[in-house]
């Protein structure tokens, strides 16, 4: 198997931020040694990432390197019509606990059926990742939290903090988040994990890793440098700017909330009253339509905006599988749980790759590209003991051999 890393050239940087573009491309090198070479994790602490951004610039271009293009969307029109309004609204409407239950669009016995448990599927599902490496990839909010009315009190407990340590210390872990990176890292406090925030735009690996398996030491520098890996740099100003006038338009209507997230932004209704819908779709309007380069997405009780290039949490799964060598590779094992449309882009990756699964977090039927399901985070948490268990025997019963 020949490992493979993904880093991002001076050159592509330049290109991407170029003003005036309407449709760009992002080059990135793939050189012939991983960028984030798996060892299990040391357990390092929270200071390991207090090191800015700025401090990690992308790398140079190694030479003869072949070239990955992602490319970039033409800017969406602009966002002035009835009818995507009321779309919007429909939307929001949809992502409602209270309308979903009410008129449900799928039998909940024969959705269970197609999606099964994956606490009942778990011997089945281990039995497909023999001889593999199973990388796990965790949402945040809804599968380690639970969705609370305040996006910023989204706090993971302890129990579930032991529990991704544990599956961390076999299996190369990331987090991928709506969220911004630092905030997510505040919220989960592991530095040996891998956390993709942004949807993926804004990519770090751990700050330390162990020399060997058996041997929780630094290396002899006391640290590893962690790479950054941001496509979207260049809408950071235009990002600041929409998110002032999005605080600022929509302060006048209770409950809503935007949330910064660097490299998107998350506008919540969960707490706006259903009457008043409609007037923070029109808001969120009236400040997009001066940004045809910003598309707007639909989450779970929020709006999401985010740059139009081609870029989201599948193809942040991709861009880390590839860096940690598993490019093109058939002893790879990745397993996704989340419970957010956005997770969606994950699950449809693993079923065209046709490499492990996904697992949707939701208690409500729901259309999906994921194979297996749990109901909420304690079930998540219940899954992530069960595969340490599993691979503590499983090292067990290769000693006694």
């Amino acid at each position: 198997m020949t490992k493979q890393s993904v880093m991002v050239s001076e050159a592509a940087n330049a290109a991407l931020t170029k003003p005036g573009l309407n449709i760009a491309t992002l080059s990135v090198a793939v050189s012939n040694s991983s960028l984030f070479p798996y060892t299990p994790p040391s357990y390092a602490t929270p200071q390991a990432f207090t090191t800015p951004s700025s401090a990690y610039p992308p790398p140079q271009m190694p030479p003869a390197a072949s070239i990955i293009t992602i490319s970039r969307r033409k800017p969406l029109q602009k966002l002035d019509t009835t009818s995507r309004i009321n779309g919007w609204i429909d939307s929001m409407k949809a992502s409602s606990p209270t309308h979903i239950k009410s008129s449900p669009s799928l039998d909940p016995s024969s959705w269970t059926v197609h999606h099964p448990s994956a606490l009942s599927m778990f011997e089945q599902m281990m039995n497909a990742s023999k001889e593999k490496q199973i990388v796990m990839f965790l949402d945040y909010d809804g599968t380690l939290s639970p969705i609370v009315d305040d996006p910023d009190r989204a706090y993971m407990s302890d129990s579930m903090r032991s529990a991704v340590r544990a599956v961390a210390r076999y299996f190369p872990t990331a987090i991928v988040s709506g969220r911004c990176r630092d905030k997510v890292y505040r919220f989960v406090r592991l530095a040996e994990l891998y956390y993709a925030g942004s949807h993926g735009m804004d990519i770090k690996g751990p700050a330390r890793r162990p020399r060997s398996q058996r041997n929780w030491a630094l290396d002899k520098t006391g640290k590893n440098k962690a790479v950054l890996f941001q496509p979207a740099s260049e809408f950071l100003p235009m990002i600041d700017v929409v998110y002032k006038a999005l605080v600022e338009t929509t302060k006048g209507i209770p409950g809503a909330k935007v949330e910064n997230n660097k490299f998107c932004l998350s506008v919540h209704f969960r707490c706006v009253d259903e009457k008043r819908w409609s007037t923070l779709a029109e808001e969120v309007r009236t400040v997009l339509r001066e940004y045809p380069k910003l598309r707007l997405t639909q989450g779970r009780k929020v709006l999401e905006i985010r740059p139009t290039i081609k870029w989201d949490k599948g193809k942040a799964l991709e861009f880390l599988l590839e860096s940690l060598g598993f490019a093109n590779c058939e002893d790879v094992f990745p397993v996704y749980i989340g419970d957010d449309r956005t997770d969606e882009d994950a699950f449809k990756v693993l079923r065209d790759r046709g490499q492990g699964f996904g697992i949707l977090v939701s208690k409500i039927p729901k259309d999906t590209n994921a194979t297996y399901s749990l109901q909420e985070p304690s079930e998540v948490m219940d899954f992530l003991h069960r595969l340490v268990d599993w691979k503590r025997s499983s090292l067990k019963a290769q000693e006694r051999v």
